[in-house]
């Protein structure tokens, strides 16, 4: 999960396009070629261009107040849910500042309170990788194993290379192979 925070941390600070958000209409074009690609390095780097276009947003105050709000969340969690509640209420019908505080309520091991913003993540972007990912961890943090296969396997429908799904996959139907037979 730090290296997930991490990695998006970077993409915020480095991207350049303006005006986006889940609704930018180069995510379909993105999307359908991560899934027709045939190179696990390929799908990587459209993977890192649509988490660009997540993290931006078409208002520059809210961008940042998003990248306040990731900043936070490695320094001060409590600050970093004050911030993403203040968003989510501003703005909420931006997915990205849902994930976030879903990430935010799953590291702090609220994992109902994760898997609400998940819901409401995927309600304004069903293709949302990340959120499906995080989907599977709050499932395998509560032992639920067929729900969190459930998760990881919505994950390589949309992003056929992911290695953490693929990891987690693998963890899940070992797991399931020892203690159902």
């Amino acid at each position: 999960m730090k290296q997930l925070i991490c990695h998006c941390l970077f993409w915020v600070l480095c991207s350049n396009f303006a005006n986006a958000d889940q609704r930018d209409p180069r995510l379909n074009d993105l999307f359908r070629s991560m899934s027709q690609t045939s190179q696990a390095r390929a799908s990587a780097e459209i993977e890192q261009k649509i988490w660009q276009i997540w993290l931006q947003h078409q208002n520059p105050k809210i961008e940042a107040r998003l990248r306040q709000g990731m900043l936070a969340m490695a320094q001060n969690r409590s600050r970093a849910l004050q911030v993403f509640t203040a968003l989510i209420e501003d703005e909420p019908e931006f997915a990205e500042a849902w994930n976030k505080r879903a990430t935010l309520y799953y590291l702090l091991g609220d994992y109902s309170a994760s898997a609400q913003d998940i819901e409401r993540t995927l309600a304004l972007e069903p293709r949302h990788f990340g959120a499906l990912s995080g989907l599977g961890l709050v499932h395998l943090a509560l032992n639920q194993y067929l729900e969190a296969q459930d998760a990881f396997e919505a994950v390589l429908e949309i992003q056929p290379y992911s290695r953490n799904a693929q990891q987690n996959l693998e963890r899940i139907n070992l797991y399931l192979r020892r203690f159902t037979t």
